[in-house]
């Protein structure tokens, strides 16, 4: 549904907005075609009239998106290894009204492994749409198995739960993202660890096999839910802490990304009306996450369709702004799997009048 647009009066002290659209980038190989059938006249002008502020391009195997990068690069204290997945653990359970005091602590997310000819493949978890109840009585089957190896199991939600493995500190892991719709082998945690988490991944495995939740979801069509994902790890010392306050006001964040937040920014949400986005001050964060699922799927009919609601939608309301004086400055950060882009435009740049709307620096 399009957002809402009221007449909100200009408010001085909004400065700027920074927008993060993963997978806005199109995919390489397939840009050139894509872009001729991609209808995206307010995109294309926030691109064309204002400037390249930067490009970037990642190693295929990284252990977490480009955008999960750039996530974890404003927002958390301690730089990221672009060797590991973000160390977002505590930071997430304190969005769940849970403490770590002390330790190492990695998020673990109930996941689908699908068996392909040769290789072992990560569903999107998201696909799982996994009841809180169902969740419930998988955590309380694993618990014990957790236990016995003197590891602290700890629910958040149906899809988010927490582990202490404090000899596990070494172990380099993967986000979801990053691994899903790939052989698993390369994204599965490395370290001297790595023997010990596959134990008990695979005791699990064997208790959720024949486990009763699965039996009801394969009966009425749903992936079991077959596996556990392990990755975030931080310890105390290293990755508990959130960068200082980049943002005023962050907007649309849900998931893992909830954890950047940290408690000296305010967090609005979803929000599904740029109004509300614009009555906010100072320097905003918006995420724009709607072309990730068709993304990492390679949907790419469907990346399309989104991308014309997000022009209609978000980037037809930004122009307006800026335009309108209610905005001074948009950045743009669009990305696919293995590449990141980021552009500025401003309310000058949009009077460049000759310059005539294009998609071209969407093209690799």
């Amino acid at each position: 549904m399009q957002p809402a647009v009221c007449h909100t009066f200009y408010n001085p002290r909004m400065n700027q907005l920074d927008i993060l659209v993963p997978f806005g980038l199109p995919p390489p190989d397939l840009a050139k075609d894509f872009l001729r059938q991609c209808n995206a006249p307010s995109l294309a002008m926030l691109l064309t009239r204002g400037k390249v502020l930067q490009t970037e391009s990642f190693n295929p195997f990284s252990r977490a998106l480009p955008h999960e990068s750039w996530l974890a690069s404003k927002f958390l204290a301690k730089s990221p290894d672009t060797q590991n997945s973000p160390p977002v653990a505590h930071a997430l359970m304190r969005n769940f009204g849970l403490q770590a005091e002390s330790g190492t602590w990695f998020v673990l997310q109930p996941v689908h492994f699908h068996i392909a000819r040769d290789h072992i493949v990560l569903t999107d978890p998201r696909q799982l749409a996994l009841q809180d109840a169902e969740a419930r009585l998988l955590f309380e089957a694993a618990r014990p198995l957790f236990e016995e190896t003197g590891k602290a199991l700890v629910y958040g939600d149906a899809t988010t739960w927490f582990v202490r493995a404090d000899d596990w500190h070494d172990l380099h892991t993967a986000t979801p993202d990053a691994a899903c719709g790939h052989n698993i082998d390369i994204w599965l945690p490395k370290g001297d660890a790595e023997l010990a988490w596959r134990k008990l991944q695979n005791e699990v495995q064997m208790h959720w096999h024949t486990h009763a939740v699965n039996a009801e979801r394969e009966g009425r069509g749903s992936k079991p839910v077959n596996s556990l994902w392990l990755w975030g790890g931080a310890t105390v010392s290293n990755g508990a802490t959130t960068a200082p306050a980049l943002y005023s006001d962050l907007f649309n964040l849900h998931g893992w990304s909830t954890a950047m937040s940290g408690s000296q920014i305010r967090n609005h949400g979803a929000c599904h009306a740029i109004d509300t986005v614009l009555a906010q001050p100072k320097h905003g964060f918006v995420l724009l996450d709607d072309l990730l699922e068709a993304g990492l799927a390679a949907d790419w009919g469907t990346w399309l369709q989104q991308l014309h609601m997000l022009d209609t939608e978000w980037f037809r309301l930004f122009v307006s702004a800026l335009q309108g004086g209610r905005l001074q400055r948009v950045n743009l950060i669009l990305t696919h799997n293995t590449a990141l882009a980021e552009f500025c435009a401003s309310r000058a740049s949009l009077r460049k009048f000759w310059v005539k709307p294009s998609l071209h620096r969407l093209l690799p």
